[in-house]
């Protein structure tokens, strides 16, 4: 085992210490103070060249990714591994009047005694093999693993036989401008080097999947994430005459009542399973206080996929919001039935018939009707919405749909179905390729030879359960799954676009070896020292050396002995 505890823990917590919300200044001044420090290690005076402090592209702010690479002198080898990490936290507005300690762990672990903590908390607080603080988990002390790595073999160039390319990208917790921006490097990179990327490690953390959970999880792969989003038009009336109207927020909440947290729609692959999509937003579009009903409602829903593509959650999605339409109705109609035996007033029946579309059937159709008088209006919108640099993809992708519905001849409700932010790709490593084989053969036999040397269980699952920029290194999905997202996207183009055809050009299968610890996003986040600080960054270091030596025999059954030194349990 390498000796890195002390070291990647000093390195976590001066990260730590600058504040990198994501979408502030903190960003910027982390990734500068992260490039001056790997420029300061003596491999890099001597390669200015292998270190660059790179500016996002496409972005409204100014911010930085770090890149640095190292070529190994233990043979002429193209094969080239990625060290990935995010150095954006998330904020801190949950620590309320401990906002000032939240990137001190010192003060921060002082603090926390005068509070009430749960009984688990409590103790972590009073162990030393605890860190708290935001970003400590999600994900520094995973960028300081890397960070390790990366001066380690700067130093032991013979060790290496390939080359480690390490990224510390910004805007994972919002847009991934970060990742994105990262890719034209890397092929400029494998065309100016030769590197041939045979794997990606990335280092976000991992957690108990349930209460008692002993396992430190390690995933290959991971989760794709989609934003599937409703426009929801109804027929206004004013509220003293409610049965003559259709109210847009009663379809709306019957449409989340169908697909908040329905078991029917969780993704299951290889015998994982994902969470069912919820509610991010629930709103109706109305500007200000008036009498009349809304015109509009807006809902859109978090959805993790596994093996679904985007087609097949338009139409797995279509179905579910046609079945909320159609009880909807039959709510209506039954209570616009009882209030008519109530009043004594005749009923004279409803006019509504269910309708849903995606907004790309919703747009051939007026394109079809309206031509290029459509089309350049529609183009016109969009160009005077970008000039709102407070609008967020979401809402610019709706205001889309608002405007593209005042053009339809039929304006009896409807629900309009699209996507109307980033899709994180779903990413599956299998085995299908040499290189994936590798990689799994790779990481089975890492974790089979570190596992003596600590107490809980190191367990290997196939889905990365949270959003992460693992999704923009691979494309598990086919062409037809990529276009039925940018077709229904709105603002596909224009304030979003993401080529989908760079990242399947690169390929390069990924897993992740990050920190442990638990309440990541909350005011108890806080990582475990031993596994994220030691076990970590030898358990990667071992998956780097294991792929470099991959061609040298077939690894599947053989018995390496390594020199660990005695195991160290928690």
């Amino acid at each position: 085992m390498k000796p890195c505890r002390d070291e990647v823990l000093a390195i976590t917590k001066q990260l730590v210490e600058i504040e990198s919300i994501v979408n502030t200044e903190g960003e910027k001044e982390l990734a500068k103070s992260m490039h001056a420090l790997i420029s300061s290690f003596p491999y890099f005076k001597t390669n200015p060249d292998h270190v660059q402090l790179s500016q996002t592209h496409g972005d409204e702010r100014e911010r930085y990714n770090v890149l640095a690479f190292v070529k190994g002198t233990k043979g002429e080898s193209r094969r080239t591994v990625i060290l990935m990490g995010h150095l954006d936290t998330v904020g801190v507005e949950d620590f309320n009047q401990l906002k000032e300690d939240a990137f001190d762990s010192v003060k921060l672990k002082k603090s926390l005694k005068d509070e009430q903590l749960p009984t688990f908390a409590k103790e972590h607080l009073e162990s030393e093999n605890w860190l708290f603080g935001r970003g400590v988990l999600d994900m520094k002390s995973g960028v300081a693993s890397n960070l390790y790595l990366l001066k380690y073999y700067s130093e032991h160039t013979d060790e290496l036989e390939g080359n480690i390319v390490f990224l510390a990208e910004c805007d994972e917790e919002d847009g991934s401008h970060g990742i994105l921006s990262a890719l034209p490097a890397f092929r400029q990179w494998k065309k100016e080097y030769g590197f041939d990327y045979i794997a990606a490690i990335n280092a976000d953390f991992v957690s108990p999947r349930h209460e008692n959970d002993p396992n430190r999880y390690i995933y290959r792969g991971t989760v794709g994430k989609l934003l599937p989003s409703f426009f929801i038009t109804g027929a206004e009336t004013h509220v003293g005459s409610c049965f003559e109207g259709l109210d847009p927020n009663f379809i709306a909440a019957e449409l989340t009542r169908q697909i908040n947290y329905n078991p029917e729609l969780c993704d299951e692959a290889f015998g994982e399973i994902t969470v069912p999509p919820v509610t991010l937003k629930q709103t109706d579009m109305k500007p200000s206080y008036t009498v009349q009903t809304a015109l509009s409602a807006y809902v859109y829903f978090n959805f993790f996929v596994h093996s679904w593509t985007p087609k097949d959650v338009l139409d797995k999605l279509k179905e579910q919001a046609l079945i909320a339409f159609e009880n909807a109705l039959a709510s209506y109609e039954k209570r616009y039935k009882q209030f008519c035996e109530m009043s004594g007033d005749p009923y004279p029946g409803i006019p509504w018939k269910p309708k849903v579309m995606s907004y790309e059937e919703m747009e051939k159709g007026l394109i079809r009707e309206n031509g290029s008088s459509f089309i350049s209006h529609m183009t016109e919108f969009k160009e005077t919405l970008l000039e709102n640099n407070e609008l967020d993809t979401r809402m610019f992708s709706v205001k889309v749909v608002e405007e593209a519905w005042k053009w339809m001849k039929d304006k009896s409700p409807a629900i309009i179905l699209f996507y109307s932010s980033l899709y994180s790709p779903r990413i599956e490593i299998t085995g299908k390729t040499p290189q994936e084989e590798a990689l799994i053969n790779a990481l089975n036999q890492a974790v089979e030879e570190i596992q003596p040397f600590y107490a809980q269980p190191i367990v290997i699952r196939n889905f990365f359960p949270h959003i992460s920029d693992m999704s923009f290194v691979a494309v598990s999905d086919d062409e037809e799954g990529i276009h039925a997202l940018s077709n229904n996207n709105p603002a596909w183009g224009t304030k979003h676009y993401v080529n989908y055809e760079d990242i399947r050009e690169l390929n390069i299968p990924v897993i992740n070896i990050g920190p442990y610890g638990v309440d990541a996003h909350k005011k108890l986040e806080r990582a475990e020292i031993t596994y994220s600080h030691e076990i970590v960054p030898n358990l990667t270091g071992r998956v780097i050396e294991l792929l470099f030596d991959r061609d040298e025999t077939e690894k599947a059954e053989k018995s390496v002995v390594v020199e660990l030194g005695e195991p160290e349990y928690l």
